[in-house]
């Protein structure tokens, strides 16, 4: 059985997601490019209806030049923000 996903950490995910491909100046087909995914892939994470594997976590991260440690110190921060702005 399948755990319900975090709307929260999903919405954090999208942020930090599309606020660095566009401090890169990228659009959503230059990241899908750059990292190999599909640019529809890419607008899901974007609008927080989808989470990517591991796997598509680490292209993400290769397109984005960032270490994956690095996007998740910053997604916690985005992730902590947003429960403490509409908490449950």
């Amino acid at each position: 059985m399948r755990s319900a996903q975090d709307p929260a950490l999903l919405k954090a995910f999208a942020s930090e997601l599309k606020a660095r491909r566009s401090a890169l100046g990228f659009n959503q087909e230059d990241l899908g490019f750059a990292s190999g995914l599909n640019r529809t892939f890419i607008a899901k994470l974007e609008t927080a209806t989808t989470s990517p594997s591991l796997t598509s976590l680490v292209a993400l991260c290769k397109g984005l030049a960032v270490e994956p440690s690095e996007l998740m110190q910053s997604l916690m921060k985005r992730y902590k923000k947003e429960i403490r702005a509409n908490p449950t």
